[in-house]
């Protein structure tokens, strides 16, 4: 039998093992976006349709999972720290990477995109002036956001839910504990995969076709809706007693739902209006969105589930990879655009150079962590703790990769 796993006394091991293996999902899905249709920073010769379902394997679910987490995360420390040492402690490891990441890591994003997309060609010098300059000119079908955060809009997002959260909790006080008991008592059985996915449904109903995505915080109404409802869950089911059971006996249920969700999925985005007409179709999409929602929050189910039944585990592989991540999060996405537009004149085989992607990333992006973790002046900027002479790595969790966008969340303005 699956024993619990106490929600405060210990560190839950098996969601930084979440974190972690979300974050090497991540690259290969970052890598996989140069090769599919939807719009991206850069984009391979070879660029089409086949790879988009085995991409949205994931990226239904695993923007929820992750801010669904940092939840969990943010309310253990809460409960730690008390609400003013959090939110200084959080504003001060998510703020200095954000405005970091903006000026030195993010523009060459932006400047290979105007390079391939609109032919720059003044050169990165002249492009960090009107970069740093805000211009707007540089526009196809939309004009470019300067300065932009691109991939680093998770830490803005979850900067803000974080303040949301320490706000919430502070007027509410120990009612937030009552709140969270309630929750937990009607979150049992069923209802923990069909209550949430529920909200969830009537969210993406009502929302995602009037507000895309966007992550500009400004009108980003539904990514704002699917990203702190599951961080707010997750703040709730941490002060819950014996939650962790829950998940874990409801595992193999929800991996089944989420798939048949993904196949379902799947073949709809292969229907066309002239097998199925305007007006039914606008039926079925509705129907379709509440399929979403329901994949999405069976897969988050069935990730927590499998790794507090088989990762409740410490290690050395896990203080080193919870330290990782965040540097190589910063670092991953500039580094594949960067590459991948490096390697395009030699016109190597889409799959051959996939690999090769993968594998220079991870590389590179875990070479340049070991650099950056023995400099104590490079730390901050990339969300490490100072280094405490005979101390182990500070194992407060830095926050997780962003999960990745839906072909209609990617935005050239936001990354």
């Amino acid at each position: 039998m699956h024993r619990d796993i106490p929600p405060s006394a210990t560190r839950l091991y098996f969601l930084d093992w979440v974190r972690i293996l979300a974050f090497f999902v991540l690259i290969l899905y970052h890598v996989g976006m140069y090769y599919v249709s939807w719009d991206w920073h850069v984009k391979s010769p070879f660029a089409g349709t086949g790879p988009e379902a085995f991409m949205m394997l994931s990226s239904p679910w695993r923007l929820g999972l992750l801010f669904f987490v940092a939840g969990v995360g943010a309310s253990m420390m809460l409960r730690k720290l008390g609400t003013a040492s959090f939110l200084h402690r959080r504003s001060v490891r998510l703020l200095v990477p954000l405005v970091f990441g903006m000026l030195v890591i993010v523009p060459p994003q932006p400047y290979l995109e105007v390079v391939e997309k609109l032919g720059y060609a003044d050169g990165y010098p002249a492009f960090m002036g009107l970069y740093l300059q805000a211009y707007n000119g540089f526009c196809r079908e939309h004009c470019l956001i300067l300065p932009t955060w691109n991939h680093l809009w998770f830490v803005a997002y979850l900067w803000i839910y974080t303040v949301l959260l320490g706000a919430i909790t502070g007027m509410l006080g120990t009612r937030f504990d009552r709140i969270a008991a309630r929750a937990g008592a009607l979150l049992q059985g069923w209802r923990l995969i069909a209550l949430p996915a529920a909200v969830l449904a009537l969210a993406r109903i009502n929302l995602v076709e009037h507000f895309p995505t966007n992550h500009s915080v400004v009108g980003d109404w539904y990514n704002h809706a699917m990203s702190f409802l599951p961080f707010l869950l997750g703040a709730l089911v941490a002060r819950v007693p014996g939650f962790w059971t829950r998940p874990a006996l409801l595992r193999w249920q929800a991996l089944g739902i989420a798939a048949t969700g993904w196949t379902l999925l799947v073949m709809w985005n292969a229907v066309t209006y002239d097998v199925v007409g305007p007006q039914v179709a606008a039926v079925i999409r509705a129907i379709m969105h509440a399929i979403y929602a329901l994949l999405a929050w069976s897969a988050i189910v069935a990730a927590c589930g499998f790794a507090a039944r088989h990762l409740d585990r410490d290690g050395p592989a896990r203080r080193y990879l919870n330290e990782a991540i965040f540097p190589v999060y910063i670092l991953h996405q500039t580094l594949i655009v960067v590459l991948a537009h490096g390697m395009k004149p030699l016109r190597i085989a889409p799959g051959t150079e996939a690999v090769l992607l993968v594998v220079l990333t991870v590389s590179l992006s875990f070479g340049a962590f070991e650099l950056l973790r023995r400099a104590p002046v490079m730390r901050p900027l990339f969300g490490l703790a100072p280094r405490r002479r005979d101390v182990a790595p500070a194992e407060e969790a830095a926050p997780p990769p962003p999960a990745l966008r839906q072909p209609a969340d990617v935005q050239a303005t936001a990354g």
